[in-house]
């Protein structure tokens, strides 16, 4: 089957936000700060925090992430401020299925600016672009069942609860079994 890889925009902007793709030197190092300002409240919930990461390592990931980027393969955005230009956090669309088309979108945002709508915005911005432009038939957003805080963007901004999968992962230190809660909004 013959299937469009459709371009996503390189960068784009909602009302409060500008978002762009991961293009340079030195990104890996303001994410790397984020996540180390953000620790306790992401490693609960992200198993590539669990240890560290390192300044290199953060950066290759996000070299890596720019190459999927430019193969359609996921895209990452990083997020920051209009008015001071503050790096605030990542979103993305990512396990892309271009037979389908679909994609999940994931997302983090640094601790110190939680709270504000930052995060809601993006996702709904993210919406309209998958669905406007990336032509995608069906989003998802993912999530651990009792994270509370990021089951409150997809609730909030209407997405339907498919439901909640027992037992369908493992904790990000994968200590234990978690359940895994779907949301999905279709065209």
């Amino acid at each position: 089957m013959n299937t469009i890889r459709r371009k996503a925009p390189k960068s784009f902007k909602t009302e409060r936000l500008c978002l762009r793709a991961p293009l340079k030197e030195g990104d890996g190092l303001i994410i790397h700060q984020a996540i180390i300002a953000s620790i306790h409240e992401l490693k609960p919930w992200l198993p590539f925090v669990q240890d560290i990461p390192t300044e290199d390592e953060t950066e290759r990931s996000w070299q890596t992430a720019y190459q999927k980027f430019i193969e359609k393969d996921y895209f990452r955005y990083l997020i920051f401020t209009k008015e001071r230009n503050e790096f605030i956090g990542v979103a993305s669309f990512e396990n892309v299925d271009w037979h389908i088309p679909k994609c999940e979108i994931g997302y983090w945002i640094n601790t110190k600016y939680s709270g504000n709508g930052y995060m809601t915005e993006t996702v709904q911005e993210l919406i309209t672009i998958g669905i406007n432009q990336m032509k995608f038939n069906r989003i998802e957003i993912r999530c651990e069942s009792t994270n509370v805080k990021s089951r409150a963007i997809p609730e909030k901004l209407g997405l339907n609860l498919e439901g909640i999968l027992k037992n369908e992962d493992r904790s990000a230190d994968g200590s234990k079994l978690t359940d895994t809660c779907i949301y999905s909004i279709t065209p």
